[in-house]
């Protein structure tokens, strides 16, 4: 089985190379020089919204799936770069699909729970999409470019995705626990809800889908939904760093550029029964990372 990981870079990307099923091939793409990962085999710097290179690409190495774990994820970034958000979202996932269609693969695609408003979350797979911000609104038009590929897919929905891997930018924990480390005080909302994700587990997700050539909308993520302080002061426990460092703050302070869904979240219960995944809850997903990152074997 051959597979192709898009962003195999990223945090996500890292996870899945780490836990390539026995026997499969991998090429992984990325718009950056490629970071050394267990279970890549193969390489290529690639701009998947360049439509001939991605069609070349996907010619060459002749892959059964494509799992595209690339995307634009700066939310704030989104509101003033829309169009280098929409060609990483949305012309890049219709390059892939074209690929797909015409060399018969099978495609999984991650998309977020900001294509929901965040007034009514949790959300499940079924409910109506309705994203206030531009990431949001370009993640529902990749969504919708699968729906209309008539490609075999799976839409993978997740979010507040955190874990260990080489040579990425911070993610909320890991950016927390350095600054935390450092002495410095942080100032974390309270007011947005939703699920936190360890990336190894929405990645063994991933590969559940593969396993089972499974099609249609997943939500994984971890199990418990939470506000954001309330998961950064049990990664102060549990890390052992000075909780007094956190301060509690609402959105309205920040002053950022792009709105949040507030109350959202994602019910993984259809991923729980179909793909029988064991998912954590946020204590949970932290003890594991902080077992992944005092292991002898971690770089």
């Amino acid at each position: 089985m051959r597979i192709l990981i898009t962003g195999s870079n990223g945090l996500l990307g890292q996870n899945l190379s780490r836990l390539v099923p026995a026997g499969a091939e991998v090429m992984g793409v990325d718009l950056q020089e490629r970071v050394a990962a267990p279970g890549v085999e193969h390489f290529r710097r690639l701009d998947l919204g360049e439509r001939k290179a991605v069609l070349a690409c996907v010619e060459e190495f002749a892959p059964e799936w494509i799992l595209n774990a690339a995307a634009f994820t700066n939310v704030n970034g989104a509101e003033s770069a829309r169009e280098l958000c929409w060609r990483a979202n949305v012309t890049a996932v219709e390059n892939l699909a074209l690929a797909c269609r015409k060399y018969r693969c099978r495609m999984v695609h991650l998309s977020t729970d900001y294509i929901f408003d965040g007034d009514h979350g949790p959300y499940r797979e079924e409910d109506l999409p309705n994203p206030i911000g531009y990431y949001g609104k370009s993640k529902l038009a990749s969504e919708n470019v699968l729906r209309s590929s008539e490609i075999p897919y799976a839409v993978v929905r997740t979010m507040v995705l955190y874990g260990h891997a080489r040579q990425v930018k911070p993610d909320f924990i890991s950016w927390l626990v350095s600054t935390l480390r450092q002495g410095v005080p942080v100032r974390i909302v309270t007011d947005q809800y939703g699920n936190t994700t360890l990336a190894e587990e929405l990645a063994r997700g991933i590969w559940r889908i593969v396993e089972r050539q499974a099609q249609g909308f997943y939500h994984i993520a971890g199990t418990e939904i939470i506000d954001r302080c309330s998961f950064a002061l049990k990664a102060a426990e549990i890390f052992d760093l000075d909780a007094g460092l956190i301060t509690s703050i609402t959105t309205a302070e920040l002053n950022q550029e792009a709105p949040r869904p507030m109350r959202s979240g994602l019910v993984v219960e259809k991923a729980l029964r179909e793909l029988e995944l064991e998912l954590s809850d946020a204590a949970g997903g932290l003890r594991k990372l902080k077992q992944q990152l005092d292991a002898p074997t971690r770089a």
